[in-house]
């Protein structure tokens, strides 16, 4: 069997949404295909800093910010920030529209501080939706927006009040980025990520394989979410988790079981990756 490059998203896919903590059988399958000659790499939108206590277990590559960070074989073979001018310009935006924003350096992230009574006032006093994202914050290491202390940003994880304050944002900044928008809820709040034109989890697949000389059609991708979906389309077999986006399931060529179900351990034995 040729060398197989194995694509992992993580939130939801290698593990429970904002957890560092893989299921065991994740794991063992992750050493078990790497043990018959298989690559595995993390292909995450979180940045380097959010994904780095994952490293510990041994990932053959790291791809960071949704494909605007590449390292492979203890090199960086693409980095990608935002341009000085482009940083102004979409941090402004959002702020004028009344967006909410996550920023996200290579090591740091930094939040508004005002999102969180903004979900208090939403969630219909229902206080469940502020302590995840208390938990989320303390397990990313995501810091208040005043700490920010400039460096080079990649992506924005951004939460709209409606689509209709998205309008201005998207006119302003559509030539150079894209709006990877998440499957709508009943609340009306529209969540998202801005990710460079420049690259995406597809450009990163097609990188990453060139740089290993793995062909495409020797390429798998695991992924749960509307950010997965070039990485989905890139690959030469695509797999979306039991628990993902109904949308991305649709353009998957499988889905699996859920992240909680060990649904990557039988997805890697049916494929004979272990």
């Amino acid at each position: 069997m040729n060398p197989t490059l194995i694509f992992l998203d993580i939130d939801g896919t290698l593990t429970e949404p904002g957890s560092n903590v893989p299921p065991a059988s994740a794991l063992e399958a992750v050493r078990r295909a790497q043990a018959r000659g298989h690559k595995v790499a993390l292909c995450s939108g979180r940045n380097y800093g959010m994904l780095s206590p994952l490293l510990q277990y041994g990932f053959d590559a790291v791809i960071a910010s949704a494909g605007g960070y590449i390292e492979y074989g203890g090199q960086v073979i693409y980095d990608c920030p935002m341009t000085p001018a482009q940083q102004k310009l979409v941090l402004e935006t959002f702020a004028a529209s009344g967006v909410y924003r996550t920023i996200e350096g290579r090591l740091g992230s930094y939040t508004d501080e005002s999102f969180k009574d903004f979900l208090a006032q939403t969630s219909g006093g229902n206080s469940e939706l502020v302590r995840w994202r208390q938990q989320l914050e303390q397990n990313l290491g995501i810091r208040p927006m005043s700490e920010y202390d400039g460096e080079p940003i990649y992506k924005i994880v951004f939460m709209s009040p409606s689509r209709e304050a998205l309008a201005e944002p998207q006119r302003l900044l559509g030539a150079d980025f894209d709006f990877c928008i998440q499957d709508p809820d009943a609340s009306g709040i529209v969540n998202g990520e801005l990710i460079n034109k420049q690259f995406n989890k597809g450009t990163a697949v097609r990188r990453l394989a060139e740089a290993a000389g793995i062909p495409l059609a020797d390429t798998v991708a695991f992924g749960d979410s509307m950010n997965d979906l070039e990485m989905m389309q890139t690959a030469g077999l695509s797999i979306c988790m039991g628990n993902g986006s109904e949308t991305l399931k649709k353009a998957a060529h499988e889905v699996c079981g859920r992240v909680e179900e060990d649904g990557l351990y039988h997805a890697f034995a049916a494929h004979g990756l272990i």
